[in-house]
């Protein structure tokens, strides 16, 4: 993992910049979780492992980050708080319990479980209506 102050070189800045800008269009074009876009190019983009890429990914999505794009949705009507406020609430708790799983997981099955979570969504993506 890069050192946070020495390794700031113009590649870096950049390689960061991207990262940041593509999960933002994507979650805020599809509704798509930021963490699927960030996590696999961390990972490509700045070799990160797998636990390095899903905490950084964690700490790059607290709320302000994503306000902007959900008062976009919200000023069009379709944005239901109350819904999003239960999920929000269980989001916390079981993101609690998940990264303490997580954290004690081998990298590599990780990363093979991430992995499959993809594939799975995009092969129900591709097969719905």
């Amino acid at each position: 993992m890069p050192d946070n102050n020495s390794d700031m070189n113009i590649t870096l800045i950049v390689a960061l910049v991207v990262i940041g800008l593509l999960a933002g269009i994507f979650s805020g074009f599809m509704g798509i979780g930021g963490g699927v876009i960030m996590i696999p190019l961390m990972i490509l983009l700045l070799g990160f492992n797998q636990h390095e890429a899903q905490g950084t990914s964690l700490a790059v999505l607290a709320i302000p980050v994503t306000f902007l794009a959900a008062y976009n949705y919200y000023a069009e009507g379709h944005v239901n708080w109350k819904f999003a406020l239960i999920i929000a609430v269980a989001f916390v708790i079981g993101g609690y319990f998940g990264s303490k799983f997580a954290v004690k997981i081998d990298q590599s099955m990780l990363k093979k479980i991430f992995g499959v979570v993809l594939v799975l969504a995009a092969i129900k993506l591709f097969t719905s209506k």
